[in-house]
């Protein structure tokens, strides 16, 4: 099992940033590409960005690219999303996800944390 625990929602006023944080447990963190995904109340939960085991290609949705950016510091066991330009409709519970080496833009990831709350005030 992989253990992840995102840590740094908060509350926010529009443009405002946040960084979420996703530990990992386990000494093999570098062999899993990683997501962040969000759900807000009632809606689907949607990708947001990922990125390859070895930090060479990252991906963005659409309406977060140019604003938000994913990094991950295999020697912390830590994957970031760094949050700047915020807008209310990115509100959510945002979640980390692990997969096994490949990448993907889909849910299928193997594992996933609880999710922390991001909440942009208008």
């Amino acid at each position: 099992q992989v253990q992840l625990v995102e840590s740094g929602g908060g509350l926010v006023q529009a443009g405002g940033s946040l960084r979420l944080s996703c530990a990992a447990s386990g000494r093999t963190f570098s062999s899993y590409a990683m997501g962040w995904f969000r759900q807000a109340p009632g809606k689907e939960r949607e990708f947001v960005a990922a990125i390859s085991l070895s930090a060479g290609s990252t991906f963005y949705a659409d309406s977060v690219k140019g604003r938000f950016t994913i990094s991950r510091d295999n020697a912390k066991n830590t994957v970031y999303l760094q949050m700047n330009s915020l807008k209310s409709e990115d509100t959510a519970v945002y979640y980390c996800a692990a997969r096994n080496f490949r990448v993907v833009l889909t849910t299928e990831y193997d594992y996933w944390g609880q999710g922390t709350q991001v909440t942009v005030s208008s």
